[in-house]
């Protein structure tokens, strides 16, 4: 029988390389599960939020009464540059109010522009839209995967770290006991045919 072929107390362990395969795509299974539940809970949390919103926003007719300025800080609403203008409409009905809104740059004084304005009239933001609830939904999707993933990934190489530190102690001990024989070394006193005294 070919003793190379027996139990080698030191041989390595197969299945190392398959393991760490195993592990990353845990770490990518649970992010990508963690990050969609996130990305739905903000999107069904902004759905809501808007829908409130909407109903006390209201779209209005207003008519400038003067030419339209940058404002001090760049002002946009997705990617449409806006500038700010002094106009006047009437919200609610018969009831005139006036003040400064947001108006496309260099609209000229005269011109009727629609705004949002909130139950008594104020200038107000307008309710999300569905880009800007996907954009916030995707972003808070990406950052909870990456945090989980990251949870996950520290956890599993703590733990590697550790299964790593025992299986060296165990080496350890084995060599001990192994390398007196396969280097031919054999411990003081335990050679046959010498004498101690």
């Amino acid at each position: 029988m070919d003793h190379h072929k027996r139990s080698d107390p030191l041989r390595t362990r197969p299945g190392r390389g398959a393991g760490e395969r195993a592990a990353l795509v845990l770490v990518l299974l649970v992010s990508l599960i963690c990050g969609a539940v996130a990305a739905g809970m903000l999107w069904s949390a902004g759905a809501r939020a808007d829908h409130e919103l909407a109903a006390h926003r209201h779209q209005v007719r207003a008519t400038t009464t003067g030419p339209a300025k940058n404002p001090p800080v760049a002002v946009r609403y997705g990617s449409t540059p806006r500038a700010v203008a002094p106009a006047v409409w009437e919200q609610p009905e018969h009831v005139r109010r006036s003040g400064t809104v947001h108006v496309p740059p260099r609209t000229p004084r005269g011109r009727t522009v629609t705004i949002w304005v909130d139950d008594t009239g104020a200038p107000a933001r307008p309710p999300g839209s569905t880009v800007d609830r996907a954009l916030t939904s995707l972003s808070g999707g990406s950052v909870a995967a990456a945090s989980v993933g990251g949870i996950v990934a520290g956890s599993l190489l703590l733990v590697r770290r550790r299964t790593e530190a025992r299986r060296l102690a165990v080496w350890e001990r084995e060599w001990e006991q192994v390398e007196p024989v396969w280097s031919g070394r054999l411990r003081r006193g335990s050679a046959p045919g010498i004498d101690d005294d």
